[in-house]
């Protein structure tokens, strides 16, 4: 009869983590991962469609919410349980206050951090990308590389151009202090007049964006993970080893 009972209590609790976890699935597309071999903790963060900002997008339109990120990632840093940090890159693009806020976040997380660009990692995108400690891209994806757009109407005063040029520099910065790239390199691609036939910008796809610097690997899914194991038991073994020496 006990043992009965205590069945039914572990199998409630088994729902009710399921339940939790396809929740996170569901709105944030997120998830722990701690099946791989190494029992490691990692927390699976997708970024998809667009980066939503301070304003609400259409009801049809596929955002990532920073107010919803920001919160997560400060929990994943806070939670001594959690391993590492996975990132999977799917986006067009956004919010550039909201972008950066994100990629800052990321950067700035004390676990071992990896992210992956899948279908693309557009505009703002870029930063994200870089922002891991080790970046990865699958051959197929691709990663545009622009200045800043306005889709509202922009006042033409010094003040305004200065806003857009100080904002520009802060992605550059950003992008090349946490990549390989060189900013005048970056900002080669960024107003290249030759290769989008009504924009100014480059088009990298897989290998490309290996070879110019922004990414460091091209690689996917277990690639990535495997990445992400190593990093995770390198920083558990330099932890045994200064309490060793201590």
């Amino acid at each position: 009869m006990y043992q009965n009972r205590n069945n039914n209590v572990d199998k409630a609790k088994d729902d009710k983590l399921s339940e939790e976890k396809y929740r996170l699935i569901k709105d944030y597309g997120q998830i722990t991962l701690a099946n791989n071999k190494y029992r490691q903790k990692i927390h699976l963060l997708n970024i998809t469609g667009e980066i939503e900002g301070h304003e609400n997008l259409g009801a049809d339109t596929k955002t990532t919410k920073y107010e919803h990120i920001l919160p997560q990632l400060a929990a994943v840093e806070d939670n001594e349980n959690i391993d590492g940090l996975l990132v999977l890159l799917n986006t067009v693009g956004g919010d550039v206050e909201a972008g950066l806020a994100i990629a800052e976040m990321i950067a700035s997380l004390s676990k071992p951090k990896v992210c992956l660009v899948l279908g693309g990692g557009h505009s703002i995108g870029v930063p994200l990308a870089v922002s891991g400690d080790v970046t990865y891209i699958v051959p197929t994806a691709t990663m545009v590389v622009h200045p800043i757009r306005f889709n509202d109407t922009v006042l033409g005063v010094k003040q305004n151009f200065e806003y857009i040029e100080r904002m520009q520099e802060r992605i550059i910065s950003f992008t090349s202090n946490h990549s390989s790239i060189s900013e005048e390199d970056f900002k080669a691609l960024m107003f290249n007049t030759t290769e989008l036939a009504k924009d100014i910008g480059s088009m990298l796809v897989g290998a490309d964006a290996v070879e110019k610097g922004i990414i460091d690997r091209i690689g996917g899914i277990n690639s990535a993970l495997n990445c992400l194991y190593d990093l995770i038991n390198e920083k558990k073994n330099s932890k045994m080893n200064q309490y060793e020496n201590y």
